[in-house]
């Protein structure tokens, strides 16, 4: 893994009022107090993000926002900007989820506004990018891929892009108990980590962590977690029990 350093997230997309977040949150952070060579990040629902903080603070645990808006104030009802997100304890954002892109008319042109807005603010971008079954069963997978990447990070410099996570999310393995085999998983991992060296040189490419999303579970996190180019996960319903979530992390 030359050196990369794990990194397993837990998105908990629309689940858990304050109360139920500050409660899973204090049970998890009892379950991995001893992990020390992994990092851990959880993005509970934004009305909740002030309140894990608390919880999380001087452990292991770091919080993550689910998304972004990449203004820094303004006229904007309902969004949610890069300082509110570290005010709240933030630290890493996710951006682009197939999910977003699906509902909510996410693009590549606005992904790559995101990571602008999230790194001038210090936050960790966790951008996603996956092709959906279709596209998979028409072999475009590749060039899917190359598009999201090509203009997500459409003019950064190398040195923009120092903390950024790539997540690779298979639409098609996204709560849908379907999983990319590991073999499948690392040939994506590593033709992504290859774009990254052609556009952006050899050290990105070898220090960024790629992270696989996609019905993550304790059974098959430790055949992922073996193959040279997964560095991570980020995990959806599987986060959402401290137990279950807590074995993924201690794979």
């Amino acid at each position: 893994m030359d050196n990369r350093r794990p990194l397993i997230a837990g998105n908990w997309k629309m689940f858990k009022t304050c109360s139920e977040a500050v409660e899973t949150a204090e049970h998890l952070v009892k379950l991995v107090s001893a992990c020390a060579d992994v990092d851990i990040m959880i993005a509970p629902p934004f009305t909740a993000l002030a309140q894990v903080s608390e919880v999380v603070k001087g452990t292991c645990i770091s919080l993550g926002a689910q998304n972004l808006f990449w203004e820094t104030e303004g006229a904007y009802t309902g969004e949610i900007s890069p300082a509110m997100l570290v005010s709240s304890g933030c630290r890493y954002v996710i951006i682009g989820h197939s999910e977003r892109r699906q509902y909510f008319g996410e693009t590549d042109e606005s992904v790559n506004r995101k990571i602008r807005s999230a790194v001038s603010s210090g936050l960790v971008p966790v951008v996603c990018v996956g092709e959906s079954e279709k596209q998979r069963e028409l072999k475009e997978t590749f060039s899917v891929l190359d598009k999201q990447v090509k203009k997500g990070l459409d003019n950064f410099s190398p040195g923009d892009l120092n903390t950024l996570v790539m997540a690779y999310e298979p639409i098609w393995a996204i709560g849908t108990g379907k999983t990319a085999s590991a073999e499948q998983a690392q040939e994506v991992h590593e033709y992504l980590r290859a774009m990254i060296e052609k556009k952006f040189g050899n050290s990105l490419a070898k220090s960024m962590r790629i992270l696989y999303g996609g019905s993550v579970k304790p059974d098959n996190i430790a055949e992922l977690m073996s193959m040279a180019d997964v560095d991570g996960a980020l995990v959806g319903g599987a986060s959402l029990d401290p137990l279950t979530f807590s074995k993924i992390v201690q794979f």
